[in-house]
């Protein structure tokens, strides 16, 4: 298999960060949070559905988050400022940025490139709930910390 490179010869022009960016989705599990049902149905989640974010919230003693839709997301970022957002973005549980973080800058502008290339769709996720207040709909309950 050829690695992918960015420095390649007409890598855009050929869709290698298209292709490069649907890969990394799937298996960085981006989908599987951000596309409703994806884990649920080990994937079986048709691509025009993918990364419309979730009503399933996320509840732990940082509140109730829940995953945004990257669709809208992105459509209203440059790609400059999806990367610059990518490498210094710390966000609540459980999404792990920490992991945004660490990838390769080409990485994330093949995401940046696929998430563009499916294009805007679906409405906003809810909005986060503050750990005093219950989520309205449906969510999974992280304990709180172990005790000391």
């Amino acid at each position: 298999m050829t690695a992918f490179s960015a420095d390649s010869p007409g890598a855009a022009a050929k869709g290698n960060y298209i292709e490069r960016g649907r890969y990394l989705v799937k298996i960085a599990g981006c989908n599987d949070c951000h596309t409703a049902g994806y884990a649920q149905s080990a994937g079986q989640v048709a691509e025009k559905d993918w990364l419309l974010g979730d009503q399933l919230g996320w509840r732990g003693p940082w509140g109730t988050t829940y995953p945004s839709n990257l669709r809208l997301a992105l459509s209203k970022m440059s790609e400059a400022d999806w990367i610059k957002t990518a490498q210094t973005v710390k966000l609540r549980p459980p999404m792990p940025w920490f992991a945004l973080r660490d990838m390769d800058k080409e990485d994330v502008r093949a995401i940046y490139r696929f998430v563009r290339h499916l294009g805007p769709a679906g409405a906003p996720a809810p909005a986060y709930v503050p750990p005093n207040q219950a989520p309205a709909g449906p969510h999974i309950q992280f304990p709180g910390p172990p005790p000391k």
